[in-house]
């Protein structure tokens, strides 16, 4: 055999030994814990035979504890690049047959390597999570490759999008990567997340919890807010990876996704003119009416179990992808708290950089009251909202369905901050507040002196809502720009994403903003 055959047998044999990892007794443990090895998830994620791997024979170079002694090519990451539906991204799967998936110094030069590429190229990146945490005989060597990854976590941020996929543990320094980035994903049953593990909780809080109850998919997707998707297995969980993708442009400078449209333009929906409930306050589900108007009621929900009082995904009208933002009245009456404020406050901010229209649905009573939302600081969370409203320059469409009072009115994409086009449908109460509260203030005195009080009460709140409980009033300064028959809402929006698509705005230069955070 000739000398250039050797080596090119050489190049395959360590390509294979680089494929299996840490060995198939590792992978059969794997497969044993009902997860995919890292290549598996790799094959599942991209369209076939795209993937063009890089850093295969990459090997660690710690010599602490004996270390050196045991070394595997790819040192526990695979990283490259494919297509998803034809399009470019970067991917890299933490390989936990490889010390655990354990981060070192050379795994962590390989995460950020194709992390600087997909900035450079204008691409998604797209990270599959499975690792013990830092490799411990590292020391600050394996500190420092936590470090590099967050600061290209940051200078992606607003540039690419970045999801993150945790598909087993995910602990210590290595939560702070996800949470760095646009979507995260939780496997349920297999995947966790905290900073501290049971036994540091038990030693230091006296807590007894097991791992599944400190940071698992369900705990996240439900109470902290962490996971965006909750999912039922892996397979799942790519899927979802591949379909949210289809409604984010590559990069900033990207315009959002546009497909062919399926569904009609013009299509009324007459069930919308009797939706809205005669008593105010019933609440009617607000799902019904998103699945109503946007195309083939297709709607990708974000955080669906967390803040159940405000709703927000993607969606397309007539083939343009766009974000949307909705109270729903069935959970809080729809009042915004603090946990709903910085769940849209997140994902208006992330439309707004990638250039993803935002639709808002209105229902809103207010704010939620209580000692509870105030010394949670509502006042700011609230101000988060409001400030990346405010900040937003994509095309931004408002309808108000029923109720939009006081600050939480001006809040929910209203004219004040921009808005472009502000509809409403005959229901909608804009004021400052409902005609309840109204009437207790401003007519206080009145009431209590009339012969029948409940009688005068109903009076002056007919009176209020005549003067300010509908769309009217508000359509009259302008800030409204029509009202319309919420059977008409879906082409009325698509007319609106039509005229927006040529708009142009620019905040002021500055540094960067200083969000209240």
């Amino acid at each position: 055999m000739s000398v250039q055959l050797e080596k090119i047998k050489e190049l395959i044999e360590l390509r294979a030994k680089a494929h299996i990892g840490g060995g198939q007794k590792r992978i059969d443990s794997q497969h044993q814990k009902g997860k995919f090895t890292a290549r598996e998830r790799i094959a599942l994620l991209l369209d076939e035979g795209s993937f063009d791997e890089i850093d295969t024979f990459v090997l660690h170079r710690s010599t602490n504890f004996g270390i050196d002694k045991t070394k595997f090519l790819g040192d526990g990451v695979v990283t490259g690049s494919g297509t998803i539906d034809g399009r470019l991204v970067y991917v890299f799967a933490q390989d936990f047959t490889v010390f655990g998936g354990a981060l070192s110094e050379m795994l962590a030069s390989k995460i950020c390597k194709v992390m600087e590429l997909a900035m450079k190229m204008g691409a998604p990146v797209i990270g599959l999570n499975d690792s013990g945490g830092a490799r411990i005989q590292e020391g600050i060597n394996a500190l420092s490759g936590y470090g590099d990854i967050f600061q290209n976590n940051i200078l992606a941020s607003g540039v690419i999008p970045q999801i993150s996929a945790i598909f087993g543990p995910c602990a210590g320094g290595a939560v702070y990567s996800p949470a760095l980035t646009d979507f995260n994903i939780m496997s349920k049953g297999t995947s966790y997340m905290f900073l501290t593990g049971p036994k540091v909780v038990k030693t230091v809080t006296g807590e007894d919890v097991t791992q599944e109850q400190l940071g698992g998919a369900s705990v996240h997707a439900s109470k902290s807010g962490v996971a965006h998707f909750a999912v039922d297995n892996e397979e799942e969980g790519i899927r979802l990876i591949r379909h949210l993708l289809s409604f984010i442009p590559q990069n900033n400078m990207e315009d959002a996704p546009c497909v062919e449209p399926t569904d009609v333009v013009d299509r009324v929906d007459d069930v919308l003119n009797t939706i809205i409930p005669d008593q105010p306050n019933k609440g009617y589900n607000m799902y019904d009416v998103i699945g109503t108007i946007v195309d083939n009621g297709e709607f990708l929900e974000v955080h669906r179990d967390w803040a159940k009082n405000i709703i927000i995904g993607f969606a397309r009208f007539n083939g343009q992808s766009v974000g949307i933002v909705a109270n729903q009245p069935m959970v809080m009456a729809g009042a915004l708290d603090s946990n709903a404020s910085r769940k849209a406050a997140r994902f208006v901010r992330f439309c707004d950089a990638f250039n993803i229209p935002l639709v808002t649905l209105v229902d809103v009573p207010g704010f939620l009251p209580g000692t509870g939302q105030e010394y949670n600081g509502v006042i700011v969370h609230g101000a988060k909202l409001l400030y990346a409203y405010g900040e937003a320059t994509v095309p931004k469409i408002t309808v108000t369905l029923r109720k939009a009072y006081g600050g939480a009115y001006i809040v929910m994409s209203s004219k004040h901050l921009r808005s472009d086009i502000n509809l409403a449908w005959p229901s909608a109460e804009i004021a400052v507040m409902g005609p309840t509260g109204a009437v207790e203030v401003i007519f206080a005195k009145e009431v209590a002196a009339a012969e029948d009080p409940v009688q005068a009460a109903a009076e002056k709140e007919e009176e209020y809502r005549k003067a300010f409980a509908n769309p009217y009033n508000a359509a009259s300064y302008g800030y409204m720009d029509d009202v319309i028959e919420p059977r008409n809402t879906r082409f009325r929006i698509i007319r609106a994403l039509e005229q927006l698509r040529t708009k142009k705005q620019i905040n002021p230069a500055k540094k960067h903003d200083n969000l209240p955070l």
